[in-house]
C-alpha cells in the first residue's frame, strides 16, 4: 500500500520548532534538565513541589518563600557558567550482575527505579539508579520462557497511566510470540503474577527473528514489532510462498509493526485477544490485517519513539549484506512498506529469486551500513571506515541533559562492538535513500564514552528513563551503563534553582485524547 507523502512537510509536527530534530532548538524547556539529573528524586517533597508548581515553601511567610532577586540572578549566572562544563560528561557503569540483560525502561514519572529485562531467566529486575543496587526479589519472574537461539523475555512497556492502573506489558516467546499484560501488586516493587492477561499471540515458525520490542506511542497506542518468522530469505516452512511473510499483509502478522488499542476489546469472546483495533489503522476496511501499522521488516529487534517529535526509529537487522535504520515520521497515517524480502538496506536482496525492485511507494532506510564480509558491500550506502558490522542494535534519540548530544540518534552494532550516532535530516519519506542524516559519529574509543569501570562490548539494547537519560546494556558482561552522566556540581545548582521556584514545573508527557 503506497503512501501519499507529496504534500507532507519534510519536518515534524505542527507547533514544534523545526530545529528540535537536530538538537539546536529551544522547544524543550530548560526545566527538562531538572528532571534529567542524577540526585534526589522527584519523590523528594521539595523537588516534587517545585516541579509541580506549588512551591517548596508553601504556607510560610512571603519573606521565607522567595529569595532576593539579586541572589536569584547570581544563581542564574552560576548556572549559565555551568552549561559549558556540563558538556564535559562521562560514561559510567550504573550496575553489574544481570543475566543477559536485553532491555531497560522505567514507568512514567518514576525517577528512582529502572526496570531491566533478563532474556533467559524470565525476570524483570529493579535497579536503584542512585545507589547502583539491584533488588534481590525480581519485580516479575516468568516461568516457561523459551531460552533457545534468540528467544526469551524480550520486551517491556509500562502503560501511560501506570500510576493509576498499574498495567505493564511484556513480549516473550514460549516459543509462540506473546504480548502479556500484568498488574503491579500492593507492593510497588513486585508485580502480581496472577494478573496475567494475554493481549495478542502469533506463531513463530523458527526460533530466530523474534524482534521483541513493544512501546507506547504519543497517541497512547501500543506498538509491537514482529520478525519475519526466522530462517533465511523469509522462506520455507511457515513462510508465505513466493512473497515471504513480511510482504504478506493478509492473515499474517510477521515482519510487521502492529498498532493496538489495549484500553479496548474488540474480541470479547476470545480470551486470547484482548485489544481493540484503532479506527485509523491503515488497513481497516480495506485488504490487509487490521492490526498492521507498517510492514516489510526482517527482524526489527529494537525501536523507539523520539519523545520530542514522535518519529518512530526502527533498527532492522539485515541478512548478509546491510543493516538499516528506518523511520516512521510522527503524525503519519501508517501503511508504510520497508521492502524486505525484496530489499535489504538500499539494495535488492542479492539471493536469486528473492530480491527485486523496490515496491511502489515503499520507503528506503534513512541509514544503512554494510557487512564487512558481504559480497555486495559496495552496493550499500557504505558510510565509510568504522561503520561496518553484522547486527544493528537500535537505540534512542537523545533528549537528556547534555545539550551537545540532544537530537542525536544513538545505536550500535552488537557483533562489531561499535557505538555510533547521527542526526536525522528530516527528509521527506519519499526521499529516504540511506543518506538522510548528518553528523555521523563513531564514539568507540572516545574517552567520554569509555567507562572507567567495566566495558561496553556486546550491546544488546539501549534504554531510556523517564527523564530522557540514555543507558547501554552489555549482554554477556551483565552491565548497565549511563551515557552520559552529568557533572555533580551542575546537578546541585539546577536542583537548588528548582527548590527556590525558578523551575516550577516539569515538562508534561505528550498524551493524545482517548479514542
Amino acid at each position: 500500500m503506497g503512501k501519499a507523502y507529496r504534500d507532507r512537510p519534510s519536518r515534524g509536527k505542527p507547533g514544534l520548532a523545526s530545529d528540535v530534530r537536530n538538537g539546536t532548538g529551544t522547544a524543550q524547556s530548560d526545566v527538562t534538565w531538572v528532571t534529567c539529573l542524577r540526585g534526589p528524586s522527584l519523590y523528594d517533597p521539595v523537588r516534587r513541589q517545585a516541579a509541580s508548581g506549588r512551591g517548596a515553601f508553601e504556607g510560610r511567610s512571603m519573606k521565607n518563600q522567595w529569595l532576593t532577586a539579586g541572589f536569584q540572578l547570581a544563581l542564574v549566572a552560576v548556572l549559565a557558567s555551568g552549561v559549558a562544563s556540563a558538556q564535559d560528561f562521562s560514561t559510567e557503569r550504573v550496575a553489574v550482575g544481570f543475566l543477559r540483560p536485553v532491555f531497560l525502561t522505567a514507568p512514567p514519572d518514576d525517577f528512582v527505579r529502572l526496570f531491566v529485562v533478563e532474556q533467559h531467566t524470565g525476570d524483570i529486575r529493579v535497579l536503584r539508579r542512585a545507589q547502583g543496587t539491584i533488588d534481590p526479589t525480581p519485580f516479575l519472574d516468568l516461568e516457561g520462557v523459551s531460552t533457545g537461539n534468540e528467544q526469551g523475555l524480550l520486551g517491556l512497556a509500562f502503560h501511560p497511566d501506570y500510576d493509576s492502573n498499574g498495567y505493564f506489558y511484556v513480549y516473550l516467546t514460549d516459543p509462540t510470540s506473546r504480548v502479556l499484560r500484568f498488574t503491579v501488586s500492593g507492593d510497588p516493587d513486585v508485580a502480581d503474577p496472577g494478573s496475567q492477561l494475554q493481549v495478542i499471540a502469533f506463531s513463530q515458525p523458527q526460533p530466530n527473528h523474534n524482534a521483541g520490542w513493544i512501546g507506547f506511542g504519543p497517541d497512547g497506542a501500543l506498538y509491537v514489532a514482529s520478525g519475519d518468522g526466522g530462517s533465511r530469505n523469509d522462506d520455507g516452512d511457515g513462510h508465505t510462498a513466493m512473497t515471504g511473510n513480511a510482504q504478506d499483509i493478509s492473515s499474517n502478522l510477521l515482519g510487521k509493526i502492529l498498532r493496538l488499542d489495549v484500553d479496548g476489546d474488540d474480541f470479547p469472546g476470545d480470551a486470547s485477544r484482548n485489544y481493540a483495533i484503532p479506527a485509523d489503522n491503515p488497513f481497516v476496511g480495506v485488504a490487509g490485517d487490521d492490526e498492521i501499522w507498517a510492514y516489510g521488516l526482517r527482524n526489527p529487534y529494537r525501536a523507539s519513539f523520539d519523545r520530542a517529535t514522535g518519529d518512530l526509529y526502527i533498527a532492522d537487522v539485515g541478512q548478509a549484506d546491510c543493516e538499516e535504520i528506518d523511520v516512521l515520521p510522527g503524525g503519519g497515517t501508517g501503511g508504510e512498506n520497508f521492502g524486505w524480502r525484496l530489499r535489504e538496506g538500499v539494495i535488492q536482496t542479492p539471493e536469486i529469486g528473492i530480491g527485486g525492485p523496490k515496491p511502489p511507494g515503499a520507503l528506503g532506510p534513512i541509514f544503512d551500513y554494510p557487512h564487512p564480509t558481504a559480497p555486495s558491500t559496495s552496493s550499500c550506502s557504505n558510510p565509510g571506515v568504522g561503520f561496518e558490522g553484522f547486527s544493528v542494535t537500535g537505540g534512542y534519540v537523545y533528549r537528556g541533559p547534555v545539550i551537545d548530544l540532544r537530537g542525536r540518534y544513538f545505536f550500535a552494532d552488537y557483533l562489531a562492538a561499535e557505538l555510533w550516532s547521527f542526526r536525522f535530516d528530516g527528509s521527506n519519506p519519499l526521499d529516504f535513500d540511506g543518506t538522510n542524516y548528518t553528523d555521523l559519529t563513531n564514539h568507540t574509543g572516545d574517552p567520554r564514552f569509555t567507562p572507567s569501570v567495566g566495558s561496553i562490548a556486546n550491546v544488546s539494547s539501549f534504554g531510556e528513563d523517564s527523564a530522557g537519560r540514555l543507558y547501554v546494556l552489555d549482554l554477556f558482561g551483565g552491565e548497565v551503563f549511563e551515557v552520559p552522566e552529568v557533572e555533580t556540581t551542575y546537578q546541585q545548582i539546577v536542583l537548588l534553582l528548582a527548590a527556590v521556584g525558578l523551575a516550577r514545573r516539569r515538562l508534561p508527557r505528550a498524551r493524545a485524547p482517548r479514542r
